[in-house]
């Protein structure tokens, strides 16, 4: 049995792991499902997805903003606030992404030293590991 991983997830596969299942990777799936990991979404997923939810350009996410802490806890993710170390991480990285989000999430990665589950090979420009 190999070492316990901190995966912290990207607000596109958790709203997958919400709504629709079927889009996360086999291999993330793996991991998401193994007992021993611990699973963790940002602060900065639940802002993500209310304000784009607002904005209409995430009509199916309703449930993750609706019911935060219910799906929180159905899948037992832990929720990772954001904290003034990340900020200023984020701010930091001298990488053309312009995306506030991933680089909360990126930022949050590094500094707590998880692994970013996502689709997006965005995440590779900063100095995180990242599963799909």
């Amino acid at each position: 049995m190999g070492l316990a991983l901190k995966l912290l997830l990207d607000t596109s596969t958790l709203i997958w792991i919400t709504v629709e299942p079927g889009q996360v990777s086999s291999a993330a799936r793996a991991e998401l499902d193994s007992a021993g990991n611990e699973l963790w979404v940002s602060a900065a997923s639940a802002w993500e997805i209310a304000t784009k939810h607002r904005l209409g350009r995430l009509e199916h996410a309703g449930p993750p903003v609706t019911g935060w802490s219910e799906q929180l806890e159905r899948f037992s993710f832990d929720c990772l606030p954001v904290t003034d170390r990340h900020a200023l991480r984020a701010g930091s990285y001298e990488i053309d992404h312009a995306d506030p989000f991933d680089r909360m999430i990126a930022a949050q990665a590094e500094l707590e030293q998880m692994t970013v589950v996502a689709i997006d090979r965005a995440f590779d420009l900063f100095p995180v590991r990242r599963l799909w």
